[in-house]
């Protein structure tokens, strides 16, 4: 399991149920990271809140060349070419088991904050992809502190769009002795 993230300089990762800035770049640097397979056999899937299924532009529902799962306490979702279920390990559960584990090549967490939450803590999340913003906004959500969790592994140029600049970067899990 992994995560794709685009945090500010506070760590801040929407406002109002949006992302506080528009940088194209980050979003095709989510959408090559999220749908690149291996074989044409199989799909990446994409795991979010209700809240970020919600904050999705309508031509965007559900993400195309992904497998949606959304996460909710709601019964049903007015959506169709999602799955939905409760909890995180519901979800894992489910896409480890037939018939979904033939399908899909890898899991991506994609927000909102509550979830980025349990997956950081979660053992099966082993990477995050991380588009560092080199600067701050006026958000109301955040992501969690990560560090002494993960090394960073990689990490781009800095590119500049829009008045932002921004780097991309890869952080695995470390390796805790002995266990």
């Amino acid at each position: 399991m992994n995560i794709i993230v685009a945090i500010d300089q506070n760590y801040g990762i929407g406002k109002n149920g949006l992302l506080p800035w528009h940088v194209s770049g980050d979003m095709k640097h989510f959408k090559t990271i999220t749908t690149t397979v291996p074989t044409p056999l199989k799909q990446n899937a994409v795991i979010m809140g209700r809240k970020t299924w919600e904050s999705l532009p309508p031509k965007s529902k559900p993400l195309t060349n992904r497998m949606n799962l959304v996460l909710t306490s709601k019964s049903t979702l007015n959506s169709t070419g999602i799955d939905i279920a409760k909890s995180l390990d519901q979800v894992l559960e489910m896409l480890s088991n037939l018939p979904l584990k033939e399908k899909v090549n890898q899991i991506f967490i994609i927000g909102g904050a509550s979830l980025y939450e349990l997956a950081i803590k979660h053992p099966k999340c082993h990477t995050i992809y991380l588009t560092r913003i080199h600067k701050i906004f006026d958000c109301d959500k955040f992501f969690p502190k990560f560090e002494d969790q993960f090394q960073l592994t990689e990490s781009s140029e800095i590119y500049e769009e829009n008045n932002i600049q921004y780097h991309f970067e890869k952080w695995t899990r470390k390796i805790s002795v002995g266990g």
